[in-house]
């Protein structure tokens, strides 16, 4: 039986799923990245290897996630600094030895990817995705099309500026969202009180003046980019993912009421926003989807 195998490689883990061709999960793996003594390309070939001896044939797709700006041929990541020493400019179909082309895109473009085929999003054609987590990142399908732009660029929503007067991000930009919510810097947000935004969180549940303050202030932030991104994209539909989601109502009922004052809805249109339904999974399932669309035109 023909299948896909598609690999989310993050800087902590890789996932890795097996699928059917219409999307069921066959199998997944999940491995630790060791991008310190860089052997995270020898796993995922050791890993993709087992699998295909294991199904006796090669996968008919593969599809490889990860954090950089994907080439426009998406046979690499053309641009990743920072950390994934030797991931920029590799080319997976020969490091895989796959007789089939392996097709490379952005993490947050996958796991909207995924969220399109088989979670929150399927059957719509106008979504913008965030996931918040360590920090802030985004996609954006718009009339049924991924948002790639000039350079592999599009999507970074987490550096759009809510605040032009702060201080600048790792990419220049003052105030971004991904410096209000991210995890990253929540000690700085907190004077040192946090060393988490799920211990800020609880601390905001038991009744901490000071806890709830900074929230609801991120929060405050959040639901004025989220406003922006409607005006901006005019989507069917919002998708949360990543750690921070897992928030639940703490997020989403004070993120409903700020939205009930910011956003824009002609005609009484509102915008639903829906947490993230394939959770960790999601990139790696983009990605094998992106690898069957990829192949066919």
């Amino acid at each position: 039986m023909s299948y896909l195998i598609g690999i989310d490689l993050g800087g902590t883990n890789i996932k890795i799923v097996v699928l059917s061709n219409d999307g069921e999960l066959l199998d997944y793996i999940t491995c630790e990245t060791a991008d310190a003594d860089r052997s995270w390309a020898e796993t995922i070939k050791r890993n993709v290897r087992q699998i295909q001896t294991q199904r006796g044939q090669p996968a008919c797709h593969i599809g490889i996630a990860a954090p950089g700006l994907a080439a426009k041929d998406a046979k690499s990541i053309a641009y990743m600094r920072g950390r994934l020493e030797g991931l920029e400019g590799l080319i997976w179909t020969d490091l895989l030895a796959s007789p089939y082309p392996v097709f490379v895109l952005n993490d947050a473009h996958a796991a909207l990817l995924g969220e399109l085929w088989q979670g929150a999003a399927k059957g719509h054609s106008n979504v913008v995705l965030l996931t918040l987590g360590t920090g802030v990142g985004g996609a954006v399908l718009a009339d049924g099309r991924l948002l790639k732009g000039q350079i592999g660029r599009a999507g970074h929503l987490g550096h759009i500026s809510v605040d032009s007067d702060g201080a600048p991000d790792i990419v220049g930009t003052p105030g971004s969202l991904e410096e209000m919510i991210g995890n990253y810097n929540i000690a700085e947000r907190t004077a040192g009180r946090f060393n988490s935004t799920r211990e800020l969180v609880e601390a905001h549940l038991n009744r901490d003046t000071d806890a709830t303050r900074i929230w609801l202030r991120s929060i405050f932030h959040l639901a004025a980019a989220i406003a922006s991104f409607i005006n901006a994209f005019d989507p069917e539909l919002i998708v949360i993912g990543g750690g921070i989601a897992q928030a639940g109502p703490a997020l989403f009922e004070p993120l409903a009421e700020y939205l009930d004052r910011f956003e824009w809805r002609p005609m009484s249109v509102r915008v639903p926003v829906r947490i993230a339904a394939l959770g960790d999974r999601a990139g790696a399932i983009g990605a094998a989807y992106y690898a069957m669309l990829e192949a066919k035109l």
